[in-house]
């Protein structure tokens, strides 16, 4: 009985370390398909009793009424100006390549308004408040860093997709170039060698944009804690992270890849493990929908109005035609593409309860990963038109998996959209593929909101828990990649072919050289004896 009692009044005291610490959300990016995933976070943490401060530029979609937020929008200039840079991308064609770049030159805003957020009059309280933990939404955002080390407490970064050449930085984790492709490739697992080349190309091209952007970044953080001696440097902030939560499932997503502990896999965490009763008419027109639904979106970046309005009629032609109903994001709907029975319109769209829905048959995406996560989830096949950064290959991927088909949005015709919709739709092969996948993603030791409830409490218990730190953190490349060990040893290759040449030599010319002399000394005696006699 005693052991017992030890045992419950241990579990008591752990329980009580940890419930109602006081946690810091800092989601800065103005992205609000990345405010989902991390508000996401936030509200399991919430459900789990913890006292959760979110510090927003954008009013999430996803909320809780115990969560304290805080909204320091962007400036109306900064705000028109993201704008102009979206319209632009949405009527071109985009790589990574170019994203990044622009994010270094044209929308250099997103990472100076994280920038501006930490001076505005409504953050200063943040800094005098007590905090145990602070959940960074990471984003170009590393200077943030500074925050958690004002406050003296502890970081997991909040990350939305697999783990990146970034995260695995953070993490110590290793990037295994080889054989898991890059988001700047259309590249999927299984590569060819041409394909691994490309990958290494792109790599090593992100590294050198990284050292670009990481450049910029510390001088944000020195322009704002410069003057503060008692800080330590942006780089000792970044090896000191303690987890990174990743908006991922290898084991079901692939490819499978070593990963540190301190990454944790949450893939799926802004889907409701019950989907929420839908707005009246949404729900009325998917219940009618005896033929099945087609769900339509360009996700919360791009406005569907910013397209070019020739690939919009395009569009609007092939679904009005279809005898499906269709449900579309469209945020102007006072001028809508036209209007039709089968059509119905609107500026928002809880995403994750459509896709929940029975009758929803296909979704047509952009291919945003928190988009495609909640198609794969629940068994929805696809139809991709990406436009910018990692879309492409979230495009790829899911076309090569099987679960739908891709076109590029620039290049559509209508024989191209409405073969590919009929195509998807018809085919059974695809509904069959993304409901295995459904099945393998759901089949796991935790949910994504278990898992993040379980490990930011750990991570409480244990004061940051260091012992998670991959030792490689703390090395340098050289050390990291044993090029000193490797160098001595060509050193002692070198000095060992160096000194049995000398030998050789030496030993030529014992040997071989005295015993030719010798020879030659013979001769000369011999013919010096043949000379007399003669």
């Amino acid at each position: 009985m005693f052991a017992v009692r030890f045992v419950v009044l241990w579990l008591l005291a752990v329980v009580s370390s940890t419930q109602g610490a006081n946690i810091l959300g800092l989601y800065s990016s103005h992205s609000p398909s990345h405010l989902i995933i991390h508000m996401s976070t936030a509200k399991a943490l919430a459900e789990a009793g913890h006292n959760v401060t979110v510090v927003s530029m954008l009013r999430p979609k996803v909320m809780h009424k115990d969560i304290n937020l805080i909204v320091i929008p962007v400036t109306k200039e900064q705000e028109r100006t993201l704008e102009n840079q979206m319209t632009t991308m949405a009527g071109q064609k985009n790589s990574i390549l170019t994203t990044m770049n622009r994010l270094l030159n044209d929308m250099d805003v997103m990472i100076d308004a994280q920038a501006d957020l930490l001076s505005d009059p409504r953050f200063q309280p943040i800094l005098e408040t007590k905090f145990d933990l602070m959940i960074l939404g990471y984003f170009l955002n590393d200077f943030q860093l500074g925050v958690a080390a004002k406050l003296k407490v502890p970081v997991i970064i909040d990350w939305m997709t697999a783990p990146n050449p970034i995260i695995d930085e953070f993490t110590g984790n290793p990037s295994e170039v080889s054989y898991v492709p890059n988001i700047a490739t259309s590249a999927t697992h299984p590569m060819g060698f041409l394909k691994r080349a490309e990958n290494l190309a792109m790599h090593l091209f992100l590294k050198y944009m990284s050292t670009l952007l990481e450049s910029k970044l510390t001088q944000i953080y020195k322009d704002i804690y410069g003057e503060d001696k008692n800080l330590p440097t942006l780089n000792e902030l970044r090896k000191n992270i303690s987890m990174a939560f990743v908006g991922s499932h290898l084991i079901s997503e692939g490819p499978i890849r070593p990963l540190v502990p301190a990454i944790v896999e949450i893939g799926g965490i802004q889907v409701k493990d019950k989907p929420d009763p839908l707005p009246k008419d949404i729900d009325q027109f998917l219940n009618k929908s005896t033929q099945g639904a087609v769900f339509f979106s360009l996700g919360s970046n791009v406005k569907s109005s910013t397209v070019k309005p020739e690939i919009v009629q395009i569009i609007f032609k092939v679904l009005s035609s279809l005898e499906q109903n269709v449900i579309w994001k469209w945020e102007d709907l006072e001028n809508t593409p036209g209007n039709v029975s089968n059509i119905l319109y609107k500026n928002w769209l809880p995403q994750d309860d459509i896709l929940a829905h029975p009758n929803t048959k296909l979704f047509i995406t952009h291919a945003g990963k928190g988009g495609i996560t909640e198609s794969q989830y629940h068994g929805v096949p696809m139809v991709a038109l990406p436009i910018f950064a990692d879309q492409p290959g979230n495009a790829a991927a899911m076309e090569k998996s099987g679960y739908g088909l891709s076109l590029e949005l620039l290049s559509i015709t209508e024989d191209s959209l409405r073969n590919t919709i009929s195509e998807v739709l018809e085919n059974k092969k695809y509904s069959q593929a993304v409901g295995k996948f459904s099945a393998l993603y759901r089949d796991r030791p935790l949910t994504a909101k278990q898992s993040v409830v379980y490990w930011t409490e750990y991570v409480l218990r244990h004061h940051g828990a260091p012992h998670l730190q991959s030792p490689s953190l703390h090395m340098n490349f050289i050390e990291l990649n044993n090029l000193d060990i490797y160098a001595l040893i060509l050193i002692i290759l070198a000095l060992f072919v160096l000194l049995t040449r000398l030998i050789g030599k030496f030993l030529w010319r014992k040997v071989f050289v005295n015993a030719k002399i010798s020879k030659s000394k013979n001769n000369q005696k011999k013919i010096k004896k043949i000379n007399k006699k003669h």
